[in-house]
């Protein structure tokens, strides 16, 4: 069953027509990925699914709804959550202030407590700082917060943008390890990278976007072995994130 689908989705962005009559589907449960290059839309796109960007035409429908025109923490309520390109996290407050921040739609205040354990549990590293200040914290750490932040809302659907982006190789293994472990408890995510085979690696199935159009679209391990895939967005990438899938 589908829970998230786009429709002949276009964006004008900044006066350019940034998305280009796409379409795509996410079923409940799986992890698929979008890939390309930088510019080619792939941001404009979740800022649009997440109510941030309203399209010029075409229809986004979300757990069986048309949510165009919903505002953006209306869709965080109902369990549409995304971690932004650049972590987005808040830093002046604490990693513990921030994972509160995440379940600021929840009322079970005992098990909110329960969640942030998990998350500690899930990066032991936050918990060693859980009183620092988010913006002392590196990029790495960064990104564990924001990814436990947004786990906090306990999202239906996590749309990750750029996870691995600016990130030494060490803390992209275990970013996408972590993808890969929530993926597998049942939470739907949509994931935006450009690291094209590591995305694949650890994804389902796959959307090329080239130019605001999605141009090839299957399954990942189809597209990993797709000659243009591999042309022009893998090449020594490959044998780098199969270490991180296996």
């Amino acid at each position: 069953m589908s829970l998230l689908s786009l429709t002949n989705v276009e964006i004008n962005y900044g006066g350019i027509r940034a998305v280009k009559s796409i379409s795509l589907d996410v079923n409940e449960g799986e992890l698929v990925t979008l890939i390309g290059a930088n510019g080619a839309g792939k941001t404009t796109t979740l800022k649009a699914i997440t109510g941030l960007l309203k399209p010029a035409s075409g229809t986004i429908t979300y757990n069986g709804k048309n949510v165009i025109g919903t505002p953006a923490y209306s869709l965080a309520a109902n369990g549409l959550v995304m971690v932004p390109e650049g972590r987005g996290v808040f830093p002046g407050l604490t990693i513990e202030e921030n994972l509160q921040m995440g379940a600021y739609t929840r009322n079970d205040r005992a098990q909110i407590k329960v969640d942030i354990e998990e998350k500690f549990a899930l990066f032991p590293r936050l918990k060693e700082r859980a009183k620092q200040t988010a913006g002392t914290l590196s990029g790495g750490e960064q990104q564990m917060l924001a990814i436990s932040r947004a786990l906090m809302a306990r999202p239906k659907l996590l749309l990750l943008d750029e996870p691995s982006m600016g990130l030494a190789p060490i803390m992209v293994q275990k970013i996408f390890e972590v993808v890969r472990d929530v993926a597998k408890t049942g939470v739907t995510i949509l994931l935006i990278e450009q690291n094209a085979a590591l995305a694949l690696q650890v994804s389902t199935r796959g959307y090329v976007m080239d130019g605001g159009v999605i141009t090839i679209s299957g399954e990942s391990k189809a597209l990993l072995a797709n000659p243009k895939v591999r042309e022009a967005y893998l090449g020594e990438d490959v044998v780098a994130a199969s270490a991180i899938a296996t």
